[in-house]
């Protein structure tokens, strides 16, 4: 069984659309193909990889309740390219946003489902992440907190020959344990759907979040945002540039 994984975020590293297809891919069997979606140019490589593929996950960020205008492009091209082929693979979604609730995913669910009418392919569902960003930044930091670790671990060998560090190894357990729980509901409904994609069968819609009192989410949401307007110009881009009008 050949499964086509497609990461269609449009940034070029560190996204969340990437880091939910990784954990899909470990309840998933057979040959396992990756593919990045960002431009045109990309659409030729995956079509092919498409052509004897029995699934395809698409891991698409939702934008304006929909999704990426890059994304339809290449459903287009996708559509006629089944039809031609007379191809009917089966289609799962792993949808992720910036909101808490992974309900907000369903329009995104919805575009996808009528695609796939049109393209006469098979709508399996998929799952819908609420609090995918702050997700995508517990498992960066958790890669940060490894690197600590292994340097705590390297740091107390050579002052006093012990490999294990009983303050690292306690600062690293419960680091991993506070991963593992917001993430609990996404790993339980990948792996869920992990084992319909083996089977080739619907795995109809389901909806998680991270597990996060909400109002501790928002707090924490407005601060992350904030700092990341700051350093990218976002609060105060173009205030003080100089405008252009057309004559």
């Amino acid at each position: 069984m050949k499964t086509v994984f497609i990461n269609c975020s449009p940034k070029k590293r560190f996204c969340a659309s990437a880091y939910f297809l990784f954990l899909q891919r470990l309840s998933v069997g057979g040959e396992k193909v990756n593919e990045k979606l960002r431009t045109p140019a990309d659409h030729t490589r995956i079509l092919d990889q498409i052509r004897n593929a029995q699934a395809v996950v698409f891991g698409i960020p939702l934008y304006v309740d929909g999704v990426p205008s890059h994304v339809l492009g290449f459903m287009e091209e996708m559509e006629a390219f089944c039809k031609e082929n007379d191809l009917h693979i089966n289609v799962y979604c792993v949808a992720n946003n910036g909101f808490i609730e992974g309900r907000q995913n369903e329009p995104l669910m919805q575009v996808l489902e009528h695609f796939c009418f049109r393209a006469g392919l098979n709508w399996c569902g998929g799952v819908g992440i609420g609090g995918g960003v702050m997700l995508n930044v517990t498992r960066i930091l958790f890669v940060v907190d490894i690197g600590i670790f292994l340097l705590n671990t390297v740091l107390s060998l050579m002052n006093t020959g012990s490999f294990i560090p009983k303050d690292a190894w306690i600062s690293f357990g419960e680091s991993a344990l506070v991963l593992l729980f917001f993430n609990l509901g996404v790993l339980l409904y990948l792996g869920r759907m992990g084992f319909y994609i083996r089977k080739g069968t619907s795995a109809g819609k389901r909806y998680t979040r991270i597990l996060l009192p909400s109002f501790i989410f928002i707090v924490f949401a407005d601060i992350f945002f904030i700092i990341i307007s700051l350093f990218q110009g976002g609060i105060f881009r173009g205030w003080l540039k100089r405008k252009e009008y057309a004559s």
